[in-house]
């Protein structure tokens, strides 16, 4: 089962594991969205798209009900938490406090949720937990304040549910992907909402302290985010299949170029040389 099918690793991951021929779950947003009815198109009969909003408990409560339905008592062997926002990336001083309750009930409390909610189908299978955090959740990255915070707590609470739920063989694993162009990135307009929002609530102060050319500089920013991401999600998908399928996955994995040395560099370099860097 995996939530945030409609766009992106999603996607891409609920095609590759059906092509694989694994009964996949896709949990969509919008069950009426071109993402979904892509996935019924292209995909095989064993894949079921699933009407799954991680924020609305009444959804993923029926997405339990439908999922226990169809495995019976042979239990669910994966639950990929992937569904998640990116929030407009801007210092965050500026960021309104929307924009950090939004991340953190998308990718930290709907995560949670969707965790507890199917944990029973997990511990009749000794399966498998796998949570789509990202490398701004394992390292800090100026204008991701919240979204990176959102993630560094799926990511601390991946860990600590791997060390509690091993003595029912359950495996808990956190993906913590580099820059990849998954439509997280939103729609324009999605951005102009959201930059709208920003500007508005700015005191004057703060206006000045930043000045009007840097928070312009703001959307400039996001307009050439995509070309510093790779467009090619292989490395993400074989990173959540090894979770899935090993005998024995890493409880941390790191796909993307650029993912892995700046973790090494925050970990064993002073914070001075890190933030420098």
């Amino acid at each position: 089962m995996l939530s945030g099918s409609d766009t992106g690793i999603g996607h891409a991951l609920a095609k590759h594991l059906d092509s694989l021929g694994f009964v996949v779950f896709a949990g969509v947003l919008n069950k009426d969205g071109p993402g979904a009815a892509e996935l019924r198109r292209s995909c095989s009969q064993r894949l079921s798209v699933l009407q799954l909003d991680i924020t609305n408990t009444s959804q993923v409560k029926e997405a339990y009900l439908t999922v226990s339905e169809k495995v019976q008592n042979a239990g669910l062997w994966g639950v990929v938490n992937n569904a998640g926002i990116l929030g407009f990336p801007a210092d965050g001083e500026l960021l309104p406090m929307s924009t950090y309750r939004h991340c953190m009930e998308v990718n930290f409390f709907g995560a949670v949720e969707v965790s507890k909610t199917f944990l029973p189908l997990l511990r009749k299978s000794q399966g498998r937990l796998v949570n789509m955090s990202s490398m701004a959740g394992g390292i800090p990255l100026p204008r991701y304040a919240a979204y990176g915070a959102s993630k560094a707590a799926l990511s601390m609470f991946s860990g600590v549910m791997r060390q509690e739920l091993s003595k029912w063989g359950i495996k808990v694993m956190a993906i913590h992907p580099s820059g990849f162009r998954t439509g997280i990135e939103g729609t324009a307009e999605q951005w102009d909402r959201q930059e709208k929002e920003l500007m508005e609530n700015l005191p004057a102060d703060t206006r000045q302290a930043y000045g009007e050319e840097y928070l312009l500089g703001l959307r400039n920013y996001l307009l050439h985010l995509p070309s510093h991401c790779a467009p090619d999600l292989s490395p993400v998908l074989g990173s959540v299949l090894h979770a899935l399928l090993a005998r024995r996955p890493q409880g941390l994995y790191t796909p993307g170029k650029g993912a892995y040395a700046p973790l090494c560099i925050f970990c064993c370099f002073p914070l001075w040389f890190y933030d420098f860097f």
